[in-house]
């Protein structure tokens, strides 16, 4: 090495030396004096950007006393709006309101929170391990600790969003936040759902959607869950059956999501279609909670999950519109809004890509679609609406670009095609097509008065099979036949307790929830389908059969 390059290299070396001390010297000064500028700031480690918590409190206010009110100054406050009472307390009214601040506005005297606890004692004497911490209380049971350390909004304990759910089985379905486990203490709470605070600490964590693959073995499994109707709480059982089972003891959502949870740990599915009305909307007066407590089931154990709506999901506190975009911002969602020029929420695709962890060419495709709510002209077509010329015209656009596209052209083995709505299409009534030993006709389905004629649309988009939910006791499988076998027509049944079972008058021991799977082997291009129960042969795959064989519908 000669002279010079020697001196390059130690020239360099120093250089490197010095710029380090700077760095350091002034990340040092920052910690103390915060003079690094908020661009760089933000992206140091161990901080927490935006927004964080300076204080929480209770806003409350009666109908009597014209005087009270549950709107602070919001110049200081920013107001939670769901009313602690739910909007049913007769007088009262509640509203949590939180103080939040860019953290580089933080004055000398702001108090960061770094904790938060419910209940009626302060929780230096009612549990251990709180040292000699000062807290301070709020109302409602809230007890805040806080702090004006220099740097406190940089802990990872710094809380930095509040929100409240409700009902004693509230769950927290958000990476970050976390339920608190005393429901927030209110005077005359009567029948009203528990109202519970829950914080998220550090920053807002960014959400991935996930991809689906065919598995090694080549197979792929989808579980169908129709009509969970879940409630803002427990939730109130509809014809239980057996009538005396667990001691006539029966809390609606707790027994729909254990039969749920069941199922999924012992068919591990690689993706989970919830079909529509998953929220019971007259008994969710927070559609929020509804929707956490089945997302939960699904995240934490690592079960990709897309969602449609039905008729009853956005007759609680959310429409369509937002109930999609909370379900779209969760850990494992695949669930989207689709194209705003097309009618409806929750119109889109999902690829199902090859097993190579190399590919991106997709095996399967799935198609989900809207079917609305009730009827538009009820004098003319009494009922439930149907799928507009909008969205057949999307789907085959959609298809059509597709077969086209590099993903499906570089696909070398036979693709499938399914299709998930809620309402059935007027197809279903038909009789005539119902396959003998595929499940139960028990009730008429109540599909459109008025037929758009999707059902052709799918066929000749090479769809093999169109499953919904909606008509609860019915879990029947039909197949249209014009002329030859060209579309599976199936119903997964109803799985939730909140919504209707019974028609024991029908059905010999009356209904029982379930559950449908559909389970694509791409090495021979077919179908199997099977549904499982919640209660009797619970261990038993019932009415299995084969619906497709070589990427074409099959007849049993």
């Amino acid at each position: 090495m000669g002279v010079g390059s020697a001196t390059r290299v130690r020239t360099s070396i120093q250089l490197g030396a010095l710029t380090f001390i700077v760095f350091l010297l002034l990340f040092l000064l920052d910690n103390r004096f915060r003079v690094l500028p908020d661009a760089i700031h933000n992206a140091l480690p161990a901080h927490t950007p935006g927004l964080v918590i300076t204080d929480i409190t209770l806003a409350t206010c009666s109908s009597l006393n014209l005087l009270s009110s549950c709107k602070l100054d919001a110049q200081k406050w920013h107001r939670i709006e769901k009313d602690l009472y739910l909007n049913k307390g007769w007088l009262n009214h509640a509203y949590i309101h939180i103080e939040r601040k860019k953290e580089s506005e933080l004055a000398e005297t702001d108090r960061v929170i770094l904790d938060v606890k419910v209940g009626r004692l302060d929780p230096v004497t009612s549990e251990n391990g709180q040292g000699a911490e000062r807290w301070e209380s709020r109302s409602g049971g809230i007890w805040l600790k806080r702090t004006s350390k220099r740097h406190a909004s940089d802990s990872v304990n710094a809380i930095t969003a509040v929100d409240v759910l409700f009902g004693a089985d509230a769950v927290e379905a958000r990476p970050g936040w976390e339920i608190l486990d005393q429901p927030i203490l209110l005077s005359n709470p009567g029948d009203n759902q528990e109202a519970r605070l829950t914080v998220r600490r550090g920053p807002h964590v960014p959400i991935e959607r996930p991809t689906v693959k065919v598995n090694k073995d080549g197979k792929f499994k989808i579980m169908q869950v129709a009509d969970l109707h879940l409630s803002t709480g427990l939730g109130v059982c509809r014809d239980a059956e057996p009538a005396g089972h667990n001691g006539g003891k029966c809390d609606a959502d707790i027994r729909t999501l254990e039969f749920l949870g069941s199922v999924l740990d012992s068919e591990k599915p690689d993706l989970v279609v919830l079909s529509g009305d998953q929220v019971n909307g007259e008994t969710a007066p927070d559609a929020q909670s509804a929707v956490f407590k089945f997302a939960e089931m699904f995240i934490k154990r690592s079960i990709p999950f897309a969602t449609i709506f039905g008729n009853h999901d956005d007759e609680g506190s959310l429409d369509r519109l937002a109930l999609m975009q909370l379900t779209q911002s969760l850990p494992w969602s695949l669930s989207l809004p689709g194209p705003s020029s097309v009618e409806g929420v929750g119109n889109y695709y999902v690829e199902v890509l090859a097993r190579s962890k190399s590919t991106s060419h997709s095996a399967l495709t799935l198609y989900f679609l809207d079917t609305h709510g009730y009827s538009p002209d009820e004098r003319q077509f009494r009922g439930y609406d149907w799928i507009k010329k909008s969205q057949i015209d999307w789907f085959k656009s959609t298809a059509q670009h597709l077969k086209q596209s590099p993903a499906h052209q570089g696909y070398h083995h036979i693709r499938m095609n399914m299709a998930f709505i809620h309402i059935p299409l007027p197809e279903y009534r038909t009789q005539d097509d119902i396959v003998p030993g595929s499940g139960t006709f028990a009730e008429p389905p109540t599909a459109p008065g008025f037929n758009s004629y999707f059902k052709q649309a799918l066929v000749e988009e090479n769809v093999l099979a169109v499953s919904c939910g909606h008509d609860h006791v019915n879990d029947y499988c039909a197949l249209s036949k014009d002329p030859k076998p060209d579309l599976w027509m199936c119903y997964a049944g109803g799985s939730g307790f909140g919504g209707y079972g019974g028609y024991s008058h029908v059905i010999k021991g009356g209904y029982h929830r379930r559950v449908r799977l559909f389970e694509f082997d791409m090495e021979d291009a077919s179908i199997k389908t099977w549904k499982r129960l919640e209660y009797g042969e619970t261990d038993k795959r019932i009415d299995e059969m084969i619906i497709a064989q070589g990427g074409s519908v099959v007849a049993p």
